[in-house]
């Protein structure tokens, strides 16, 4: 018996459950599976890039090809033109891989699987939900793309955190980072991420301070508690306080932080999407566990010259309490995550 490759292709512009099950009945029954993801840019903002690695992160394991088409045709339909289009790219693509099954869920598979001249292996993708009465109902794709949210639970947890917009608020203590970041979260239906370090210093500091073992354990575990809340994020998840704090605490107090540490502040160049940095314009709230207004101020300045020197966008909050949420509520008016609104959003 002959070596069996299988073919399966799409937009996934939310790789589900049900493509899933395509992909898994494929991986049954052949001994390499073929996947081309169209570019497809006016269907979706997300970048056929982060789709191709949904894939490739979820199966690394298995004996898949991902193949990005970047010069997909955008045409849809069935009529003999738009068939012969997409017939040829598909030849062009992967017409001498040797493929022996198609695998659909489409109408388009019998052209496609003739044009390979392979096996038309039409499989539905099986995604249902109860209805009032509490019988199986057909999910189409369309419902989770309306709302992720609701329909989390069919996507997968590597494509469903590239869902979440991560907004982090940074700036020194008593710049109101945590009652912004709740206030949003209460009214966006979502989940927000509190100061971890401040609930790890009450329990472990010693004359007021932490060694840089325990601020490098402040910032792990700051980053495992964000991640885990990521499932029941809805669209946006709120973030008070990143390991950069934690990092220019480290400075402050000691002179240096430790390796863990560092490295933790370097991942986030790149694990947020938006970056707000509370000014120290309001009032100081000068409690027992916090230090000094000069030390506020040097905080701020210290944290402030680290997100320029890392090349990290930030956009400042001042003003009142409710003046800095209504700005952030404006920018994630028309913000998307997968579009470059960032350097307009921050001139205007």
């Amino acid at each position: 018996m002959g070596t069996e490759i299988g073919f399966y292709l799409g937009k996934f512009t939310i790789l589900h459950r049900g493509h899933q099950h395509v992909i898994d009945l494929a991986l049954r029954e052949t001994d390499k599976l073929i996947i081309l993801i169209y570019d497809s840019p006016t269907c979706t903002d997300i970048p056929l890039s982060v789709r191709a690695d949904w894939i490739r992160a979820i199966y690394a394991k298995k004996n898949i090809e991902v193949i990005e088409g970047w010069n997909s045709p955008e045409d849809q339909g069935y009529t003999d033109e738009i068939t012969r289009i997409q017939n040829e790219y598909i030849l062009e693509m992967v017409g001498e891989k040797g493929i022996t099954k198609f695998y659909n869920a489409e109408a388009y598979g019998d052209h496609v699987s003739e044009a390979l001249h392979c096996e038309n292996c039409h499989k539905d993708k099986v995604m249902t939900i109860k209805d009032g009465n509490g019988q199986d109902q057909p999910l189409g794709a369309h419902y989770i793309q309306t709302d992720a949210y609701l329909y989390r639970e069919f996507i997968h947890p590597t494509v469903y955190k590239d869902l979440i917009t991560k907004v982090v608020f940074l700036g020194a203590e008593s710049t109101g980072k945590s009652t912004i970041a709740e206030k949003l979260a209460l009214e966006y239906n979502t989940q927000w991420m509190p100061e971890y370090g401040r609930e790890y210093w009450f329990a472990n500091q010693v004359d007021g301070k932490l060694t840089p073992e325990q601020l490098a354990e402040i910032a792990k575990t700051h980053v495992r508690q964000e991640s885990s809340l990521i499932h029941d994020s809805n669209t946006y998840l709120f973030v008070d306080t990143n390991a950069l704090t934690t990092y220019i605490f480290s400075l402050n107090y000691h002179g240096y932080a430790n390796e863990e540490l560092q490295t933790l502040a370097d991942r986030c160049a790149r694990a947020y999407d938006l970056v707000f940095l509370c000014d120290t314009d309001i009032p100081y709230d000068a409690t027992w566990d916090r230090g000094s207004r000069e030390h506020q101020l040097r905080t701020q300045r210290r944290i402030k010259c680290d997100l320029i020197t890392r090349k990290i966008p930030f956009m400042e909050l001042s003003g009142s309490l409710q003046t800095r949420i209504d700005k952030v509520k404006n920018i994630l008016s028309s913000f998307s995550k997968w579009k470059n609104h960032f350097v307009e959003q921050s001139v205007n």
